[in-house]
């Protein structure tokens, strides 16, 4: 089927990743500080997970604390961790009763002792739910993740439990800290900026790549429409030859 003849309601992307920028601009642009554009980019996640449960979307990975965020100011970081605490605490039991499932990717190591506690709490309290699996990405860097299954895959090499010629692309992917799901069937960038930003770069590579100039807290409902409208309407053919 050719990208102009698809039923755009039909075609509904298994995963969606989306890069959530333009905190920070969003609060300069109203004279407040940069913690009040975090607070509002925390409510754009709800609509955002509200949106994707809507239309039957069943992974939703969100790029909340890049591994380059930590070169932040420490007050910065410190307030966004203190964010993520909250929600930890406050939000989980209600995302637990309506079926989804939590899950964190990254280095988290990184964050102290009892945040990582929470973080495994509100995995094991939710790890059931098959609503809709949410993936929220701390401390994480793409570049990152491929050396770290590069190193466990070195290791068991180095162990003797594995040749290297049995290495193949799904057996790296079983390292990289998203095993066991999907890879993106879109990926989102928010606030006008055309990058990646080291983000799912292993998982991303045929990804349809969807960028709005609108910055992460006034996302809603009807952008995440315009995405879904937008994969839909492209032809995805992974290296093959166009449709006719």
């Amino acid at each position: 089927m050719s990208a102009g003849k698809t039923d755009s309601k039909a075609i509904i992307p298994a995963h969606v990743a989306v890069i959530m920028d333009g905190n920070g601009r969003w609060a300069a642009e109203r004279g407040l500080p940069r913690l009040a554009g975090h607070k509002a980019g925390a409510e754009a996640v709800s609509r955002c997970l509200r949106a994707a449960i809507h239309r039957g979307v069943k992974y939703l990975t969100l790029y909340a604390f890049s591994s380059e965020n930590w070169q932040r100011e420490p007050t910065e970081v410190a307030d966004l961790t203190s964010l993520l605490r909250f929600y930890l605490r406050h939000k989980v039991a209600e995302l637990h009763s309506e079926g989804v499932r939590i899950c964190f990717i990254g280095d988290l190591a990184r964050f102290d002792v009892s945040l990582r506690e929470e973080l495994a709490r509100a995995e094991t309290l939710t790890r059931n739910n098959g609503r809709i699996t949410l993936l929220l990405a701390l401390s994480y860097g793409g570049r990152g993740d491929i050396v770290q299954a590069a190193r466990r895959l070195a290791q068991a090499v180095q162990q003797g439990d594995l040749k290297p010629d049995q290495i193949t692309e799904t057996l790296f992917a079983d390292k990289l800290w998203t095993a066991g799901v999907p890879d993106p069937d879109v990926v989102v960038r928010t606030s006008g900026e055309f990058r990646l930003s080291n983000f799912l770069l292993w998982q991303s590579a045929y990804a349809e790549l969807v960028f709005l100039d609108v910055f992460w807290p006034d996302f809603n409902e009807g952008h995440f429409a315009t995405v879904l409208d937008t994969y839909a309407r492209r032809e995805r053919r992974f290296g093959a030859r166009p449709s006719v």
